[in-house]
């Protein structure tokens, strides 16, 4: 008997679905499992993943390492609703994080576990920081994203996103963020020029909010000594400093927060994203104990409370960062992708290609040619690669495999990349 082929097409999603979706257009495949850095499509095709869910797979998809501590939790009907009550699981994954992440490093937050998403962490943030202060306006920076609710999506700075919002977006100034008006242009002079200057329109703010790495934003990325000096001048004009580490946090950047190497301490940090482990929903917000004002169900949500998060949570901390190991092995294969991303801009001078990162998190950027990222991550995809493009005019190839991706494998995909920016030159060069 002749099997009943399965439908992998998209059909379904087209006639019922939001026309709001994006990924799904520039990867337009019916998925079915996930394993390690590896997706395979309904039909069977295996596709190498350098997206990582928008940097909430810094552990790969269905990690062994948490994938039975998961299914034990169920299979004992462990809890997996709670709102802010106390449970074993919410426990442990404290006990975790303070034994694991807060005391080697020296800080001592309080935890603030918010609704399950980046957004929900940052809109906290900004009303915790408005509340101790007594100001309204915030700092932003241009690239910055900091999510599409109404707090988060003031303070960030693409166009079309706000737009969406219809309503003006207020209480955030937007200033330029290190090297947006060139290397000579010194952007915390600048800030602290505008704070200084009673004429300048810019009020004392409750606190500057931004990111190590910008993602979307195109991989920009903020030096050591510039971090250094926006904490020197947040902290001794009284402005609160918030670090939103949702995308470049939990490992990306080589470290679990991407400030580590700059040795500032945030007074404020939202994490969610990877923080999970495992894809689940799962945001927190670290606060320094003097700021943490807040009164009983000032902040809520109904999915304040993911467990199943918080035992992959645990399980990942305890699994890499219990010691110096998956650092080390971070910064071998951010040492690869680095190497190997200015050798393939090298092959095209004409180009102009740059590259910037840290840890795993690189953009390969074509300063001139801006639909190229595009067009080249359309080739990746026919050779069944999967990575996103970012920036401000989509000039950027982003690259953000699995922090967890084996040598073997990331080689592989910068193969095919180096393969797909070809076949996209030459086929320019050839008028196609």
């Amino acid at each position: 008997m002749n099997q009943i082929a399965k439908d992998v097409s998209l059909a379904l999603f087209d006639r019922l679905e939001s026309e709001v979706r994006s990924y799904v257009r520039s990867f337009p495949v019916l998925f079915d499992r996930g394993a390690g850095t590896t997706l395979t499509a309904a039909d069977g095709q295996e596709y190498l993943d350098f997206f990582g869910g928008a940097g909430a797979l810094n552990y790969g998809h269905n990690n062994p390492a948490f994938k039975q501590a998961l299914l034990d939790y169920i299979q004992r009907d462990g809890i997996v609703h709670s709102l802010d009550l106390a449970t074993t699981a919410k426990k442990a994954f404290i006990e975790a994080f303070e034994r694991y992440i807060l005391k080697p490093r020296g800080l001592t937050y309080k935890l603030q576990f918010t609704g399950p998403t980046g957004a929900n962490a940052v809109e906290a943030a900004l009303k915790l920081a408005r509340q101790v202060t007594r100001r309204s306006n915030i700092v932003s920076f241009t690239g910055a994203y900091h999510g599409v609710s109404a707090g988060g999506l003031a303070a960030t700075g693409n166009k079309e996103m706000r737009a969406a919002a219809g309503f003006p977006l207020a209480n955030v100034t937007s200033l330029p963020f290190e090297g947006y008006l060139g290397d000579s242009f010194d952007t915390i002079d600048y800030l602290e020029k505008l704070l200084e200057d009673p004429a300048s329109g810019l009020d004392t703010p409750a606190a500057v909010i931004l990111e190590v790495v910008q993602g979307e934003g195109g991989i920009n990325v903020a030096s050591v000594k510039w971090l250094q000096r926006l904490r020197e001048l947040t902290a001794r004009r009284r402005i609160l400093l918030i670090l939103d580490d949702i995308q470049a946090g939990v490992g990306r950047t080589g470290t679990f927060f991407s400030f580590e190497a700059s040795g500032i301490v945030p007074d404020i940090v939202t994490l969610s994203k990877s923080l999970s482990a495992y894809g689940t929903p799962m945001a927190l917000v670290l606060i320094k104990p003097d700021l943490d004002v807040w009164t009983p169900a000032a902040h809520t949500g109904t999915f304040r409370g993911n467990n199943l998060a918080f035992v992959t949570a645990r399980a990942a901390l305890e699994t890499y960062w219990a010691d110096s190991k998956f650092e080390n092995e971070i910064a071998l294969k951010s040492g690869i992708l680095a190497k190997e991303l200015e050798a393939i801009a090298g092959e095209y001078p004409a180009l102009g290609l740059g590259v910037r990162g840290r840890g795993l998190m690189y953009g390969l950027v074509s300063p001139t040619d801006h639909s190229l990222p595009a067009r080249v991550s359309k080739e990746a995809f026919s050779r069944r690669l999967v990575l996103e493009t970012a920036g401000s005019y989509g000039e950027v190839l982003k690259f953000m495999p699995a922090l967890t991706i084996e040598e073997a494998e990331l080689r592989r995909g910068l193969s095919v990349i180096r393969d797909s920016l070809r076949s996209v030159y030459e086929g320019a060069a050839a008028g196609q």
